[in-house]
């Protein structure tokens, strides 16, 4: 659940044009992964600003090798969100941390991120190094703008672990780290690298001889068959309502082209109403709902429930993010032969068929009253590292946004190939929205308004109106003004 930065060539920090894709290419071409999980809607209600000096009994001494004064023998608070990635990976990284420093690592694997960490957020007592993702996940915005959150400059400016000369963000593929940014300041690392999207069972396909769709029309015309054998069409993780905004988010960005998606994240007067591409957008995915083409029951599932029954092929397709194969490894059938489809078009579509959202996601915070600072940021800085890198790949099945960073013999899960082929076709046709992290609680009313069109409580009409009130609520804050993309 999540979301991710498109990438570029070059140095531009709105990540809407293409991804620095050779580096990528280069080192996916012989594994087969890519992912990441994050979605946000669950508040997180902080108290006062915080500072950065921790604990001066965790500050040890300052040297070339030791940027960030690591004391040996000091302790590291660790909270991991333990999801589609599973912790293994964290411990992993943990076990080298406290062979190279001599630090020990408390550890905490758990979905229920909110629930553990706000009340520790407001008692000023927060871990000290989080990866803040998954259904209840802290929204970022909530936390920078009480002051809770470090700004990562220092650690993104420090020497690179496998090469000194150069810059920790120099080693990261380009526009990673913009989902990262509030106010101009990178203040959470999104450390995978993700593509959303439509998922189907070669399998299925094969046994029904439905071809991979590539325009709305023929995707709607094998939901129409599915449903005459008795299969829904496309299954949506009703209880989060996230997922269906992937279609929707989709076919907007697809059909207006890179300026549709930015009047969104730029909180543009007629992002919704008046977008001619908005309005394509969501009759289309209305018109699944019109014609009886979602899985029964679809819209009171939560997304691990809907994404089970779609493996036991209760319907042809699902929306979701490359997360999804691992979040699903015990309930997918050794043949399903799961597959990435990047969003089929619309008619009059300004970009191809192959273009995909696309980016980093999984977001590393560092708390700015963490009690071991020194520690928390050196963490942060191995992760970006080759060995780290490979490390989390072997463990999670993924990809990280470190250029170069998994060892060409790692072997990843098969069925995430079909990513990795999506990423290659997609070239420099990648976009990824930004509002979902710089607005949560126009993120949040979005999804509301979806979970009522899905349930037809409301029509695209007012989905729209409720989509343009968000964003028109949305640009009362003073702060927006420091957010934007050119």
């Amino acid at each position: 659940m999540g979301s991710t930065s498109a990438e570029n060539n070059g140095p531009d920090r709105t990540g809407v044009t293409g991804v620095g894709r050779r580096a990528l290419i280069k080192r996916s071409a012989a594994l087969g992964l890519v992912s990441v999980p994050a979605m946000s809607f669950l508040s997180a209600c902080a108290s006062g600003g915080g500072d950065d000096s921790g604990d001066d009994n965790a500050q040890g001494k300052v040297s070339k090798e030791n940027p960030f004064g690591v004391k040996d023998g000091s302790k590291l608070d660790v909270v991991i969100f333990k999801g589609g990635y599973g912790d293994d990976y964290a411990k992993a990284w943990e076990a080298a941390f406290q062979k190279q420093w001599g630090v020990t690592s408390s550890h905490t694997g758990t979905q229920e991120i909110t629930g553990k960490l706000q009340p520790r957020f407001n008692a000023g007592n927060p871990p000290d190094i989080v990866d803040n993702s998954g259904a209840q996940k802290i929204k970022i915005d909530v936390l920078y703008k009480n002051g809770q959150l470090l700004d990562l400059a220092e650690v993104l400016d420090a020497p690179s672990v496998d090469d000194p000369s150069k810059k920790v963000r120099d080693t990261v593929i380009p526009g990673t780290l913009d989902p990262g940014l509030q106010e101009g300041k990178v203040v959470a690392l999104n450390y995978i690298y993700t593509v959303w999207g439509l998922w189907y069972s070669g399998k299925l396909f094969a046994d029904k001889g439905w071809e991979e769709p590539q325009t709305w029309d023929d995707f709607l015309a094998i939901c129409k068959d599915a449903k005459a054998q008795g299969i829904g069409g496309l299954a949506h993780q009703g209880k989060y309502p996230y997922y269906i905004n992937v279609a929707i988010m989709d076919l907007i960005a697809k059909k207006g082209g890179l300026e549709a998606m930015k009047a969104i994240d730029n909180l543009d007067p007629k992002a919704f109403v008046g977008s001619d591409a908005a309005q394509a957008a969501v009759e289309a995915v209305y018109e699944v709902v019109e014609k009886g083409y979602l899985m029964p029951g679809t819209n009171g599932l939560t997304h691990t429930e809907s994404q089970t029954r779609w493996n036991q092929y209760k319907a042809a397709f699902i929306t979701s993010g490359s997360w999804l194969e691992n979040e699903q490894l015990k309930q997918t059938p050794d043949d399903f032969d799961m597959k990435f489809l990047p969003m089929p078009l619309l008619e009059g579509s300004a970009m191809p068929f192959e273009a995909i959202r696309a980016g980093s996601g999984e977001p590393f915070i560092i708390p700015s009253k963490a009690k071991n600072l020194p520690a928390a940021k050196e963490f942060m800085r191995m992760m970006l590292s080759k060995e780290w890198s490979t490390l989390f790949a072997k463990e999670a099945n993924s990809l990280t946004i470190l250029q170069d960073g998994v060892d060409p013999s790692v072997r990843l899960r098969p069925g995430t190939q079909s990513t990795v082929e999506a990423s290659k076709a997609a070239g420099d046709n990648t976009f990824r929205y930004l509002y979902t992290e710089w607005y949560s609680e126009m993120d949040t009313a979005i999804q509301n308004a979806s979970n009522e069109l899905m349930a037809k409580r409301i029509q695209p009409k007012e989905w729209l109106k409720r989509a343009q009130d968000a964003v028109n609520e949305a640009a009362k804050d003073p702060a927006a003004k420091n957010n934007r993309r050119e």
